[in-house]
Order: structure tokens, then C-alpha cells, then sequence
């Protein structure tokens, strides 16, 4: 990816919504993020866990009128709707597939096209402004999700066609990457902990709200347990982009010292985000794949992982 201004459209997640009386509380027991300090104007990444802390999925959520919002990797949004479903039934909630009604354009360094629209700016990342029946997530970096409603896509992508090229979605993900943000995508279901893809230091948990599915194996593992393995940036050139879950090795050992969460091509490699064991890190010898893989060399997140940071309200 350039250095330079785009838009695409995000074709790789869908949109879950909880609608209803019952949704915050519903909601509140089942993900890692502390949905009472959402509003229409604040939006926070958040993930789902099983009993053990692994996670089911990770999500954008935004609070709209009567619920909430979640865009996730598609392809595990028909399992996460189903399981909830079964939680739900004694709840005053209703769980939908929204993915057809909302059209979702990742924007990079697109404030013309923004202000053109009727947004005013707002960088604070995780930061929501509406204009006309569309929401603007800043995610900082100069990156925006624009979400719009479906009826209204073909209109939208003109109207930003006029002022931005469209890239392909590997873009979008290049830059998530480079911004640090670990997604969990479906050969990664029930891999990670939330700590292992830094999404504490992110504020996609609070250790503060209380009780949700796998909270206690979380909590632990922020107040009394080494955390062994974390994620990180890397870069490797490689002929084929590998897939979230491709394992890491390491010369010093048999089996696999890390795994691949996501990846996307740049200008001149490949770059990823990758779960690693810290002593292969501290090691400095990563390959791709297989004990005989490409070797990866590693790059700067740009935030610093400090746990008195880290604990979110």
C-alpha cells in the first residue's frame, strides 16, 4: 500500500446486530468490552470468548437507538448468531444477520471525501459522528469506517469515487496491521486469548465491568499470570500470503513457537501480525510455515505493551 489516499469496501465482515429492552444487559455477560461507556458517539473494539478465554470472535461495536451493532469477520458470524440465539431466548433481545442492510467503506486519509459527505472531523479513535443517515467510525491512523445503509451504497461510492481511487480490501488490512489491530478470522476460532492478540492495550477489555463468558481465565491472566506468548508485527517475502492460524517455527525447536493472525502484501513483502512465544522472539530466528519456512523479520508496533496501561475501566 502507497502512502496514499483510498477507499474500499469492506466485503470481508459482516454486521451482527442486539436489538431490544434486554440488549446491554444481555450483551454485557457475553463480551470483554464495557458497553456502558458506549453511546452514538463512542465505539469500542470488544471480543467473545468460550469458558477457557479463547476467543469466539473480535468486533467493532456501536450503540444505536435500541442496541447494538457488531461487524466481525463473516465468516463467523452465522456461528456467533446461532450460539447467542440459544442464550437469549429468555431475554428481551432479538439477535439479527444485518450484513444486508448496511454497506461498510473503509476510508484512508479521506477527509474531503468526509466533509463532502457532511461529517465534521474527530480524531479520537473510536470516535462516532453521524450526517444524514450514515455513521463515521475514526479509527485514527487517518482511517475511517464509513458505514452506510444498504439502499444508499451505490450513491455513497459514487460520490467517494469522485474524490478517492478504490483499492482492494488487502489495503484496508495492511493498514489495520500496521495500526496493530489483531482481528480473529476463522481458522483462528478459539485459538487466542484476548491478551495474546494485545486487545487489552487496545481498550477492547475491561477488567473492571464485572462477569462475562470466560472473564475469570482473563482476569487471571492479566493479575496473576506470564503471559508467554503475544502478538506481534512482522514481515516476511513470501510468494503466498498465508493464512490466519499458519503456524511459526523456530531452528531451536520441534514444534510450532507461534501462529499467523492476519496478513496482507505490501509495496515490497509481506506483512503480518503474529502470536509468538517470547523467547523465540528474544530468539530472533521466526520462519513461515515450517521448520524450513521463510524467515521473518520483526517490526515496531506503535504502541507499547505495558500492563499498568493496559487495565481498562
Amino acid at each position: 500500500m502507497a502512502d496514499t489516499a483510498f477507499f474500499c469496501t469492506l466485503s470481508h465482515e459482516g454486521v451482527m446486530s442486539v436489538r431490544g429492552a434486554d440488549a446491554n444487559k444481555f450483551l454485557q455477560g457475553q463480551i470483554t468490552c464495557n458497553l456502558n461507556y458506549l453511546n452514538p458517539t463512542v465505539s469500542s473494539l470488544g471480543a467473545r470468548c468460550n469458558p477457557k478465554g479463547r476467543m469466539l470472535s473480535s468486533f467493532r461495536v456501536l450503540a444505536v437507538d435500541d442496541g447494538y451493532l457488531l461487524a466481525m469477520a463473516s465468516e463467523l458470524l452465522e456461528k456467533q448468531l446461532a450460539d447467542l440465539k440459544k442464550y437469549a431466548v429468555f431475554s428481551k433481545s432479538k439477535l439479527l444477520d444485518e450484513s444486508a442492510e448496511w454497506t461498510r467503506f473503509g476510508l484512508y486519509k479521506g477527509d474531503g471525501a468526509l466533509l463532502a459527505l457532511g461529517f465534521e472531523l474527530n480524531p479520537t479513535p473510536g470516535s462516532v459522528s453521524s450526517a444524514h443517515n450514515l455513521m463515521a467510525v475514526h479509527l485514527g491512523n487517518e482511517r475511517v469506517e464509513l458505514w452506510v445503509p444498504a439502499s444508499e451504497a451505490d450513491e455513497i461510492k459514487l460520490r467517494l469515487s469522485a474524490q478517492l481511487p478504490e483499492a482492494p480490501v488487502n489495503d484496508w488490512l495492511l493498514g489495520q496491521i500496521r495500526a496493530g489491530i489483531g482481528q480473529v478470522f476463522g481458522p483462528a476460532f478459539e485459538l487466542f486469548i484476548p491478551q495474546m492478540i494485545n486487545l487489552q492495550a487496545v481498550g477492547g477489555v475491561s477488567f473492571k465491568k464485572g462477569c462475562y463468558t470466560g472473564q475469570e481465565i482473563v482476569a487471571r491472566m492479566q493479575y496473576l499470570g506470564k503471559l508467554k506468548r503475544r502478538m506481534y508485527r512482522l514481515s516476511v517475502e513470501a510468494s503466498e500470503l498465508p493464512e490466519p492460524a499458519t503456524a511459526l517455527f523456530s531452528p531451536e525447536r520441534t514444534s510450532a513457537v507461534g501462529e499467523v493472525v492476519m496478513a496482507a502484501r505490501s509495496e515490497t513483502a509481506i506483512e503480518l501480525l503474529a502470536v509468538v512465544q517470547e523467547d523465540a522472539i528474544s530468539d530472533g530466528r521466526i520462519l513461515l510455515g515450517a521448520p524450513d519456512g521463510e524467515a521473518l523479520t520483526l517490526l515496531d508496533l506503535p504502541y507499547t505493551l505495558n500492563s499498568d496501561l493496559e487495565i481498562q475501566r
